[in-house]
């Protein structure tokens, strides 16, 4: 066994070296004026700094061949008009095709229904009820490819990996089949996988 464990954290490591770098990640985010969204406010805007990454689900069906583009143009004008937020609460939003898409500017602290304050923290949406279906792996696989990015931008450590339960009782939020992986610790072993084949990426 003591022979194999080195060769298979090189096996590991040399598969996350062999990802597309996190620069590249970042450039394929599709910016909010690629789905027809407008600018914040910037004047009524809360300015935060990044210490933690926290993961929510959207908490509603999102049906196979529904437009992500269209669902993120009538969150934003919800979470404006009906809500008075400044925008849509999260910093980010991943699709079923494990697209990710900005949503709030990340400088702006998000907004949130329960009671703990999300300033600092990045915010990850998933679409999608995972009290009633399962995350599919095009998603799960987004979110460790964002959370890593976040991560290694912002000095996020792996202990601040959380989901929306994990700081409000009020919540079951990102929804049993979704913080599965959270209590299990895969986002966080698969994030410090990813950020070790950038790191040897870099040598």
């Amino acid at each position: 066994m003591r022979l194999l464990l080195p060769f298979c954290l090189a096996f590991v490591l040399s598969s996350a070296h062999g990802a597309e770098p996190l620069a590249a990640v970042e450039r394929a985010i599709v910016p909010v004026a690629a789905w027809g969204g407008t600018p914040a406010d910037a004047t009524k805007a809360r300015r935060h700094t990044i210490t933690q990454i926290t993961l929510h689900h959207q908490g509603e069906p999102f049906k196979p061949g529904t437009d992500p583009q269209a669902y993120l143009r009538r969150l934003q004008t919800w979470s404006r008009t009906s809500k008075g937020w400044l925008d849509i609460p999260y910093h980010y939003v991943i699709d079923l095709d494990g697209r990710m898409y900005e949503a709030r500017q990340i400088d702006y602290a998000g907004d949130t229904n329960t009671e703990y304050d999300p300033s600092g923290h990045a915010l990850i949406e998933v679409v999608g009820n995972f009290e009633e279906v399962e995350p599919n792996q095009a998603q799960l696989d987004a979110v460790v490819e964002l959370m890593a990015l976040l991560a290694a931008k912002y000095k996020v450590s792996l202990d601040d990996i959380r989901s929306h339960r994990d700081h409000s009782d009020k919540t079951v939020c990102p929804g049993a089949n979704l913080y599965r992986y959270v209590k299990q610790d895969y986002f966080r072993h698969k994030v410090a996988l990813r950020l070790a084949g950038e790191q040897a990426r870099s040598r």
